[in-house]
């Protein structure tokens, strides 16, 4: 873990009073509060309903809205859906949708740059997670959001950034009011659907931040230290499959294949089937497959430790071949598609079919081949 610079070592910013009170006082509230009312008083099932809905509600907010559609524009949305996303996100109480992306940007335009990065996983799991909010780090940038000029044309956006404050409020605490009121426990649902709730979707997040920095496997790129974790994807709704989202951040998936936990991909995609969701932006296979192989390529060679230049050259060799057939069958994936779009005659259509067909079965079989490779080079390299 990188150290400090000296001069931030020597003279930390000055503490926000407000972000420190907030953080400290309602995770008291969630830790000790919840169990003594829940012993004392006990949470009816409607409280607890209205905890799940509003953890997803503002949850889903941050992810597909914050997060996919303003941050990365992984995709358009309706106006509707937007209005939804900013009242959702105001709940979920991590600051403007414009300040969010902002912040995001930067963190991934200088990921793990100390001094530039604003969560920087590389200055530690407390820093990353919640300390780079706890003072005025990077107060200078907060001046005209330069990194977001797009997002300051979305009136839906700059309306929620003007009035972020009431509408926090009115959210935070305006809605665990009025549910408790209708469930006849107000104290209730503030403590429960207002402060643990909140708590919870808060780290949920921050886990990102930090967790998916140092946990998990690094299975497209090592050029930052973000990972893939399902395991944190199922409470992040779908982010924790971070290591991808850094190298294909423009893609509106995170997790990519079918058995990936990512509502907020499900989301987005029922949003396009209603009409409330466009132009979704898909990384082409191409340019993940090659991606992951070169990465388990890399990390092979690493292990293995090979300085024999004739071993080296002939996995070098393999690898070229694994990449030039999984090129050729994306290319022949890319034609069919191209031809379906232009409704061509069904003999093409079938011909390709069947060409794509068998570069698949050559493509997994070259794999095979080079992990084959791979396995009796590493077992070679252990009995040396």
């Amino acid at each position: 873990m990188s150290s400090l610079p000296a001069s931030a070592a020597a003279k930390k910013p000055p503490i926000i009073w407000v972000n420190l009170s907030l953080f400290a006082v309602t995770f008291l509230v969630t830790v000790i509060g919840v169990p003594w009312y829940a012993l004392t008083h006990g949470f009816s099932s409607s409280l607890v309903i209205g905890l799940i809905a509003t953890l997803v509600f503002a949850g889903l907010s941050i992810t597909a809205g914050y997060h996919r559609l303003w941050a990365h524009r992984a995709y358009d949305a309706h106006w509707s859906l937007r209005i939804l996303f900013a009242l959702g996100g105001a709940l979920a109480l991590q600051n403007s949708a414009l300040h969010w992306a902002s912040d995001h940007r930067e963190h991934h335009k200088h990921v793990d740059d100390n001094d530039k990065d604003p969560y920087s996983a590389k200055r530690g799991f407390w820093y990353s997670h919640i300390g780079w909010m706890l003072r005025e780090y990077q107060a200078s940038r907060y001046h005209d959001y330069n990194n977001v000029k797009d997002l300051q044309k979305d009136p839906i956006v700059m309306w929620q950034h003007r009035y972020y404050l009431p509408l926090a409020i009115l959210t935070t605490i305006g809605w665990p009011l009025a549910l408790g009121v209708m469930v006849g426990d107000v104290w209730g649902a503030l403590i429960l659907v207002g402060v643990a709730r909140l708590v919870i979707n808060h780290h949920t997040t921050f886990f990102i931040n930090s967790l998916a920095h140092i946990w998990g496997k690094q299975t497209y790129t090592d050029r930052n230290t973000a990972r893939d974790n399902g395991f944190l994807a199922l409470f992040t709704f779908g982010e924790g499959y971070h290591n991808y989202h850094h190298i294909f951040s423009a893609d509106y998936r995170n997790g990519i294949r079918w058995w990936h936990y990512d509502p907020t991909k499900w989301l987005i995609r029922l949003g396009a089937w209603l009409g409330l969701t466009t132009n979704l932006k898909r990384t082409n296979g191409y340019q993940i497959e090659r991606a992951r192989l070169e990465m388990q390529f890399k990390k092979a060679k690493d292990k293995a430790q090979i300085s024999c230049e004739t071993t080296l050259a002939k996995l070098h060799d393999e690898f070229d071949l694994v990449v030039t057939k999984l090129r050729d069958y994306y290319q022949v994936q890319k034609q069919l598609l191209d031809l379906k779009r232009q409704n061509m005659h069904v003999p093409t259509v079938a011909e390709l079919k069947q060409k794509a067909t068998t570069l698949r079965t050559a493509f997994e079989q070259q794999q095979r081949d080079f992990s084959a490779m791979l396995q009796r080079t590493l077992r070679g390299a252990q009995i040396n």
